[in-house]
């Protein structure tokens, strides 16, 4: 199908009122068309609709774009609809007879666009239905959902390979904000894309500000962030709906202009709450990640995580909605290990799978991020597949608190000399017992202790190799494969480092333990202090339930002596202060289970 019609540039100015394109529009458009396929990750707010909705407008037919969300179809035609351009969408909410006048529209050519979702354009009946009619383009939206390498696998977009099938001629955009490098491939592999132009933009966006505080007193920090940020407008994402209600009235306490919104919230209360934000009738959205989609928000000045996200897809995807005007925007995660283990049990009741697997690493990796003392948007890129280089961004908490970096050159290189050795798949933990020298029970049976590679890290210990491990990871200089028990492997920037071909800049390890505003502990290895937090969320769960105080369950140093002695049971346990015979039998079997999950959990993950 040949281009036709208007120039591109004149639909751009007439029907959306710009002047310029963004980074990537006109190649993509171009590209389109000329009927060629294409994939295009850009990030949020970079402008993805105009892609398909130019080409669109210009080529003969209709255009049919797959969208997964009911509410961001709506929003998408009433924006088209606002400019004078003949667009619908379908989907169950609609009567028969709107339903028929929208097919109408599409026989007799007056409809431009029409979105749908992936289950109905996978109908027998709607796929012989757009047989009779002439189609410019097929425009697959949040199409990383096709991939189950992906953070939103949706098993009703692998059918979406009935397109390419049935319709072999008509070009498909393929459309994304978040994709790794494994997505990308898997996309364009799942829907069959011929020979597509294939186009990433940078995932940088420098107008953000990444900021990771440790979580203590949770509604206290939010409130004394909030206080910054008077009379601005922003989104506070939490894990649940629950949390979202009472931390939505806690905020309304202190005098902010707050409201909930969740999926079990009445939609007319949704949409008007929605509408309300974008009006500036009210400042702050307390949500879970139910809201944000299609939200155009463009002054939108912070975003806050009052819990963890999920994965870095998700945390990406949510920041990316502040500071769409260009703007400085800041972006605050309130971290905790306890989110992450609450998360983790979660996946874990998931049926066993490659969803379940890819789902816990993502997690760790999002937990990785967190506790890197490496420049934040650094690891953001390297993990979206963007280089960066630089010794610092200058724009977030790490580069901020004048963190010292070293050059991890040599360190590297005694990591991926003892990979080579091992030769076999080992994670991050049984590396640093290598490196370091350290000669446990595993070591010594599988014969290691003889290695080349044993003891090469001396004189650093143990907890500093750990360390160096997980920096050059989060930097992207090492990867981590598995899920459950994941292990490390060299990748191709490894050899690029080694070759000296790009620097290699990551954080001392004096910053290892601590995030901004905890003091590091320079006698307690990174796992006494892993477990005395784990250890701080068991008793804290406790209090909760029995409604008291936490250091009337034990005090500070009971769990710092638990973390450091790992009693195995209860004898053990009696041995430590603070441990009498009335707590040993209400609390004792919590934190026993607890410091056994983690011994575990540590000889083979890292």
């Amino acid at each position: 199908m040949q281009m036709k019609g208007p120039l591109p540039e004149d639909v751009l100015h007439r029907w959306f009122g710009y002047r310029t394109y963004r980074p990537g529009q006109k190649e993509i458009i171009t590209h389109v068309l000329e009927g060629r396929d294409v994939l295009a990750v850009i990030a949020t707010g970079g402008g993805k609709s105009l892609c398909y909705q130019i080409p669109a407008l210009i080529r003969d037919g209709v255009g049919i774009v797959i969208s997964p969300l009911i509410a961001l179809m709506k929003d998408q035609v009433d924006c088209l609809a606002e400019s004078g351009i003949p667009a619908a969408f379908l989907n169950s909410t609609q009567d028969v007879k709107d339903k028929r006048s929208i097919e109408g529209s599409i026989l007799d050519g007056s409809l431009k666009l029409l979105y749908i979702s992936p289950e109905r354009l996978v109908q027998p009946s709607f796929i012989e239905f757009l047989k009779s009619t002439r189609i410019s383009l097929f425009a697959i939206d949040e199409a990383h959902c096709i991939s189950q390498w992906g953070h939103e696998f949706r098993p009703e977009y692998r059918k979406l390979s009935i397109i390419r099938r049935t319709f072999a001629d008509v070009p498909i955009i393929a459309l994304t904000a978040t994709a790794t490098p494994s997505v990308r491939s898997d996309i364009i592999s799942e829907l069959s894309l011929h020979n597509p132009a294939v186009f990433v933009g940078s995932f940088n966006r420098e107008n953000l500000i990444y900021r990771i505080v440790k979580k203590e007193d949770g509604e206290q920090q939010l409130v004394q962030f909030l206080k910054s940020h008077q009379n601005e407008s922003g989104i506070v994402y939490c894990f649940s709906k629950r949390q979202v209600t009472d931390l939505a009235r806690v905020l309304q306490k202190n005098g902010f202009s707050a409201l909930p919104y969740h999926a079990d919230l009445p939609k007319s209360v949704r949409h008007e709450t929605q509408d309300r934000f974008l009006r500036d009738e009210v400042r702050i959205i307390v949500a879970t990640v139910a809201f944000g989609m299609g939200i155009n928000k463009p002054d939108v000045r912070f975003v806050v995580h009052f819990d963890l996200p999920k994965n870095l897809e998700h945390y990406y995807q949510e920041t990316g909605r502040a500071g769409r005007d260009g703007d400085p925007a800041e972006c605050l995660l309130l971290y905790s290990r306890g989110d992450f283990r609450k998360i983790e049990y979660l996946i874990e009741q998931m049926a066993e799978g490659t969803e379940r697997q890819v789902s816990l690493r993502k997690l760790h990796e999002m937990v990785g991020y967190c506790e890197s003392r490496a420049c934040r948007r650094a690891v953001l890129l390297t993990y979206f597949g963007e280089s960066w280089d630089k010794p610092s961004c200058g724009n977030c908490d790490s580069c901020h608190s004048g963190r010292k970096t070293m050059d991890g050159r040599d360190t590297l290189a005694v990591i991926a000399a003892c990979i080579d050795e091992l030769k076999d798949d080992y994670g991050v933990s049984y590396l640093a017992d290598i490196i370091s020298g350290t000669a446990d029970e595993k070591v010594i049976a599988r014969g290691h202790d003889t290695l080349a590679c044993f003891g090469s890290g001396h004189p650093h210990r143990r907890g500093v190799w750990v360390y160096w491990i997980r920096e050059l990871i989060a930097c992207g200089y090492l990867s981590r494969y598995g899920s459950r028990y994941p292990v490390v492997r060299k990748n191709p920037r490894t050899k690029d480092a080694l070759a000296g071909k790009i620097p290699v800049r990551i954080g001392e390890p004096e910053f290892q333990s601590a995030l901004p505003g905890e003091p590091y502990d320079g006698q307690r290895s990174p796992a006494e202090n892993n477990l005395y937090e784990i250890l701080r969320d068991v008793r804290k769960t406790i209090a909760d339930e029995l409604d008291m105080p936490p250091f009337r369950i034990f005090p500070n140093r009971t769990l710092r002596e638990m973390a450091k002695a790992r009693p195995r049971c209860p004898e053990d346990l009696r041995t430590i202060y603070g441990v009498g015979e009335r707590r040993l039998m209400q609390y004792g079997q919590l934190f026993l289970e607890a410091i056994n999950a983690y011994a575990e959990y540590e000889g083979v993950n890292g």
